[in-house]
């Protein structure tokens, strides 16, 4: 995947949040979409929090779409308080899903995945509450295969 919409290249690990600085709350902040995953049948996706100073929450969701980019589900989730962590989650398309699923937009328990499920693009979707200081960033990386 390329970072700012562009079309990802199998295997090839992508920018999909530079490190950004979080300070004041936010909601619902979506990131550019990027497309080329036809065909893809795993996405790991690594996030960075670092941690500076105050805040509250910070979440970020992964989300696709599989309509053209008019209908966005959550696919992964990732929260984080007050602690500096880096964690992997991973989707893989091929599994397949429990039962029909209800889309989720920015709705995701924290720290799950949705996998079986995973469009021709991807965004970022993230939401902060309090206000963080010292630093405090947060960044995604990812590889798709297929």
């Amino acid at each position: 995947m390329a970072q700012n919409g562009m079309v990802h290249q199998s295997g090839q690990r992508s920018v999909l949040l530079a490190p950004t600085t979080i300070t004041t709350a936010v909601t619902g902040v979506t990131t550019p979409v990027v497309k080329g995953l036809s065909g893809a049948y795993y996405l790991v996706v690594h996030c960075i929090f670092t941690y500076g100073s105050g805040g509250t929450t910070a979440k970020v969701w992964v989300q696709t779409s599989v309509d053209g980019g008019s209908t966005w589900t959550d696919i992964m989730s990732f929260a984080h308080t007050t602690a500096s962590l880096s964690r992997y989650s991973a989707v893989v398309a091929t599994t397949a899903l429990a039962a029909v699923s209800a889309l989720s937009d920015g709705a995701l328990a924290d720290n799950t995945i949705v996998s079986g499920l995973l469009g021709d693009r991807i965004r970022l979707k993230y939401t902060t509450t309090g206000t963080y200081g010292g630093g405090t960033t947060v960044a995604l990386y990812s590889i798709a295969k297929g």
